[in-house]
């Protein structure tokens, strides 16, 4: 027995048979290359958006938090409540010494900033200062020049870091690395223009508009003591920052006098949990693709069975003349069975293409303004998985038409009229 993937009459024959009805073997072919289509673009789809959502979270490390400071609400040590305290540095070392499941910390101040350059000014700016532990915790896009280092920040020197709109109010389209702003009558060397990775999460406002001085510099140079307006930090892979803050706030609440039962007074910012509202989300979001897809892949199975099943009722007399001359029932299923299978694999192969293309155009629309995909695309494992779906279902659609074919006797072929 030949081969059938290489028998020449059997590839014409499924030719023939599947040509001699086009519209109904287009519909049954359109359905198979639709659900297909729909699959894929489900799940290329969802992962395109759940980078378009990720993308809000760009340069901040999504397993980090942010402690405040906030009137008491409880008395406490003869203290009334409603007393002001302040975040020191302090604070920020002794959280660091007792809570060694923290990967990255930092204290942050800021002022507001008149920052000028010869005869031209932005009087809406900001200075900010922070240690280079911050980048990991929120990380900058550095455009030109380089960051602030620990070197800046132990030698206390003037050196800064200037965001991209200061920068272009400033010097237009001049470089503004190596040149002398002025921030509040103090003079600061630019080292690098910066701007935020994405303006959806904003921690005392925009980078674009700060200039960025190290931490001590600015706790010296603006009379800021030990003071820190908040704390950012960012905890080891295998923990979260959930777990750890309870022994944060009993740290800060020791060390300023506040009730150990005045959460208020301590505003606690888990981005993390954020970040896992939004991962839960998308979540449900591939149940729902697959669900939706695998809805639409049955309905074109379904068309598949129906219409192997058409092609048996119609060609019930020619089988039975088959039999009658010696083909074997294997002979027969191979058949009906290759029939099913050319026609779920030319409309998959299609309609994943299909997919693959809007895929792609909308990866390109919704790409980053440096070009980077949020990942519209489809995976060639996942194309690969949806095809062989498809052809197991396709074929299991025609094991029953190709299983009354084999039943068919001679004699009863051909006598049915």
């Amino acid at each position: 027995m030949k081969n059938p993937v290489f028998d020449i009459d059997n590839w014409r024959e499924i030719t023939a048979t599947l040509s001699r009805n086009k519209t109904r073997t287009f519909l049954t072919a359109f359905g198979i290359f639709w659900g297909t289509a729909m699959l894929a673009m489900l799940i290329g789809g969802a992962q395109g958006v759940r980078g378009l959502m990720m993308r809000n979270f760009a340069g901040f490390a999504t397993n980090s938090a942010f402690v405040f400071s906030n009137n008491t609400t409880r008395a406490y040590k003869g203290y009334q409540k409603g007393r002001g305290w302040n975040l020191t540095q302090g604070d920020v070392d002794a959280i660091r010494k007792a809570v060694p499941e923290i990967e990255s910390i930092s204290g942050v101040t800021q002022n507001a900033g008149a920052v000028s350059y010869g005869a031209k000014s932005y009087a809406n700016g900001r200075v900010q200062g922070f240690t280079p532990d911050y980048y990991g915790i929120m990380s900058p896009l550095l455009l030109e020049g380089r960051l602030l280092n620990e070197s800046d920040e132990q030698m206390k020197r003037k050196n800064c870091l200037i965001g991209s709109r200061v920068a272009s109010e400033l010097f237009g389209t001049e470089s503004p690395v190596g040149k002398f702003v002025q921030v509040n009558n103090i003079y600061y060397r630019v080292v690098g223009m910066v701007k935020q990775r994405n303006d959806n999460i904003n921690i005392g406002g925009s980078m674009e508009e700060a200039v960025i001085i190290p931490l001590a510099v600015m706790r010296h140079n603006y009379n800021l003591g030990d003071r820190v307006y908040f704390i950012a930090f960012n905890v080891k892979p295998g923990h979260t920052p959930a777990e750890l803050r309870d022994r944060i706030r009993r740290v800060i609440r020791t060390r300023h006098s506040i009730s150990p039962y005045d959460d208020d007074a301590v505003p606690f910012w888990d981005i993390s949990e954020e970040f896992e509202q939004v991962d839960g989300l998308f979540k449900g979001m591939d149940l729902l693709a697959l669900f939706v897809g695998f809805g639409s892949l049955l309905a074109g199975i379904i068309g598949v069975g129906n219409i192997m099943w058409i092609i048996v009722k119609e060609r019930t007399q020619e089988i039975g003349i088959r039999r009658a001359i010696g083909a074997r029932p294997r002979d027969i299923i191979t058949q009906i069975l290759s029939e099913a299978v050319v026609l779920t694999t030319v409309a998959g192969i299609g309609g994943i293409c299909f997919a693959v293309l809007v895929l792609t155009v909308a990866g390109k629309l919704t790409a980053g303004a440096d070009g980077t995909d949020v990942g519209f695309q489809l995976a060639f494992s996942s194309a690969v998985a949806i095809l062989v779906v498809f052809l197991v279902l396709g074929t299991a659609a025609g094991i029953i038409p190709a299983l009354k074919a084999m039943r068919i006797k001679p004699i009863e072929a051909l006598n049915d009229n």
